[in-house]
Parts: structure tokens; C-alpha cells; sequence
């Protein structure tokens, strides 16, 4: 099951990393934003608006067989790292820089993350009977 969890997580973040890296491509390649039919068409004619629709229907799969078997809490909690991929990947892609502030934000999601997925693994581990319960 942890196998599971491990694939869908990265798989979720790879789809949700692609689909929000390919809006921001589209968007800088259908500059300048304005309110015309020049520019739908511009941002339809952009293949990295397709490629962000097919990531965010992969994400919506992923995420659809994951809910099936992982407790929503956690799930929903492990979810949001796409903020910390998105920000690296933006790092690299765009230049975007990572500051301190950036950083903080990174570590407290991460942290929080993990301390919601201690405190379910001990949820469960209270809820299995123990030998004692069962003589």
C-alpha cells in the first residue's frame, strides 16, 4: 500500500507541476493580456495550453484513484508539495527567485505535511486491536 502511495503522490505532482508550469508558458507566450478575440486565439494556438489541460486531467485522475484508498486528511495535506515543485520548477524554468520568505513557506508546508502523517500513522495504530483485545 505505502508503494501505492508513493507512486500516486509523485504521479499527482508531476501532472499538477506540468499543468501549472504550462498555464505560465501559455500566458507568457499569448502576451500582452487583454480582453480580445486576438487573444483567446493567441492562447489557443499555444500547444503548452493543451499540455496543461492533459496535466490537469491526469491530476484529476490520479488524485480520483488516490481518495479511493488514502484517508482524505493526509491526502489532501500531501497534495499541496505542488507549491513547493511548482516553485522549483519555476526556479529553473522562469528565474524566478527563491527567497528566504519562499523557503519558510516551502519548509512549513513540508513540516506540516509530515507532522499530519504522524499523527495518522498513529491514529491507526490506535485503532488496530492489540493482542491483548483479542484473548
Amino acid at each position: 500500500m505505502r508503494k501505492f502511495y508513493l507512486i500516486g503522490f509523485a504521479l499527482l505532482l508531476l501532472f499538477d507541476t506540468i499543468g501549472q508550469s504550462s498555464f505560465k508558458l501559455t500566458a507568457i507566450h499569448a502576451q500582452p493580456l487583454e480582453a480580445s478575440v486576438q487573444w483567446i486565439i493567441r492562447v489557443f494556438t499555444q500547444p503548452w495550453v493543451y499540455i496543461a489541460i492533459l496535466g490537469y486531467i491526469g491530476a484529476f485522475f490520479t488524485w480520483m484513484a488516490l481518495l479511493k484508498k488514502a484517508p482524505v486528511g493526509p491526502a489532501f495535506a500531501a497534495s499541496h508539495l505542488e507549491v513547493v515543485t511548482v516553485m522549483l520548477v519555476s526556479a529553473f524554468l522562469f528565474h524566478e527567485d527563491i527567497t528566504l520568505i519562499r523557503t519558510l513557506g516551502a519548509v512549513f508546508i513540508v513540516a506540516g505535511i509530515v507532522f499530519l502523517a504522524f499523527a495518522e500513522k498513529e491514529l491507526v495504530q490506535k485503532e488496530l486491536p492489540s493482542s491483548d483485545d483479542s484473548m
